[in-house]
Parts: structure tokens; sequence; C-alpha cells
């Protein structure tokens, strides 16, 4: 009994800042899921297409750059560098994947 009632007061102090921390989190749920729901209800079409311009085109813009990548550890896996054609291996694949997600436009 005593170990209880020496033990309840310090359980006490020490969890009521985890207890505070949920009930804020809880109280400000709805809050921040509505200022989340109202960010995208305002954003404009032409804001959404720039967006997805800019992504789309820094996907290209890292393809170009894995592209350079591949083309120089090729070469150097042709002078017989067994890393060098492990990475391209690697960078390859890498491409594979970024290629999936950028748009095709034909000329």
């Amino acid at each position: 009994m005593r170990f209880a009632t020496a033990v309840l007061p310090c359980a006490f102090v020490l969890l009521t800042g985890c207890v505070a921390k949920t009930v804020l989190d809880v109280a400000t749920l709805p809050v921040r899921a509505g200022a989340d729901l109202y960010d995208r209800a305002t954003v404009s079409d032409s804001e959404r297409d720039q967006k997805r311009g800019r992504q789309i085109r820094q996907r290209e813009e890292r393809y170009g750059r894995l592209s350079r990548k591949y083309d120089r550890a090729r070469a150097e896996c042709r002078d017989g560098d067994e890393i060098a054609c492990s990475d391209a291996r690697r960078i390859y694949d890498e491409m594979t994947d970024l290629r999936a997600t950028i748009p095709y436009e034909p000329e």
C-alpha cells in the first residue's frame, strides 16, 4: 500500500506531459485537417499545372544526369573496370524506374 501511495504521484507527474500532448493532438486534428482541405480546394488549375510541369522537368533533368553517368560507367566497364559495370547496372535500373514516371511526348 505504501509503495502504491509513493509511486502514484510520481507516475501522475511523469504521464501528465504525455496525456497533455495526446489531448492537444486530438483537439487540433480537425483544425489541421480542415486547413489541408482548404489548401487543396483553393489551389487553381494553373497552379496545379505549374507544379506538375515543374515535377516532370525535375524528373527529366534527373534522367539526363543519370544517362550521362551511365554512359561514363559503361565506357569504364568496357575498359575492364568491374566496379563501373556494377554501377552501370544500378544506374540503368534507376533510369528504368524513372522512365516510367516521365510522360512520353512524340516529336
